[in-house]
């Protein structure tokens, strides 16, 4: 089980698309296309975000969507995700710390999340073998962003939003996930579509941690 991990934009799906194709193993998609809250997350106004809970919707639909993902993923024994389930309650903290989801709404997302993360004796673990995570200053970030081009993503509130989530993800990294070995790629040198090497030597890697 290999899981990718990082900001967004930065080309988690493609990654996940090379790594399936030269391994010969399915990939999970991250579901934004039918996500229908994900835009309403961005670009509700403060009043509609309040009276509808639009950031607490977000991150219960986003555990759900992933969690069903996982386990499908699970059940194939080898399978490339293009976004960790790990990353989840770092989302929800965040949020939280904008003033988004209330004490009591987080509380209640990290004790479900806890609930669907536990091991069940008998059943395929939700542990990956190893998480690829793509490391970036801000400006790369921003300058992927800006060339996908997503609308609700575009607008100043949204992008404050991302730059505040950015600020913290070396730190989840670093403090937070322990659950499998992990590999940085720097994109601030390139991605892997622009160096050739660096796609090399994480297929070599790949391919050590699936011999063994």
């Amino acid at each position: 089980m290999i899981v990718i991990a990082g900001m967004v934009g930065l080309g988690k799906t493609t990654l996940a698309e090379i790594i399936s194709k030269e391994m010969g193993i399915p990939a999970y998609f991250e579901s934004v296309k039918d996500n229908k809250i994900l835009p309403l997350f961005y670009t509700a106004t403060p009043e509609e975000t309040e009276k509808n809970r639009y950031p607490f919707l977000l991150q219960l639909e986003f555990l759900r969507t992933r969690m069903k993902g996982l386990k499908e993923a699970a059940k194939q024994g080898n399978a490339v995700m293009d976004r960790s389930v790990y990353e989840d309650p770092y989302f929800a903290e965040k949020i939280f710390e904008e003033g988004r989801l209330s004490e009591l709404e987080l509380q209640i997302y990290l004790s479900l999340f806890k609930e669907m993360m536990e091991e069940v004796p008998g059943t395929p673990s939700k542990k990956p073998d190893v998480l690829i995570y793509l490391k970036a200053s801000w400006p790369t970030v921003y300058a992927h962003l800006m060339k996908r081009g997503r609308d609700f993503e575009m607008g100043e509130a949204s992008m404050k939003h991302l730059q505040f989530l950015h600020a913290g993800y070396d730190d989840w990294l670093k403090n937070s996930y322990h659950e499998s070995p992990v590999i940085v790629l720097d994109y601030d040198q390139g991605g892997i579509l622009e160096d050739s090497k660096k796609k090399e030597d994480l297929m070599a890697q790949l391919r050590e941690i699936s011999a063994k």
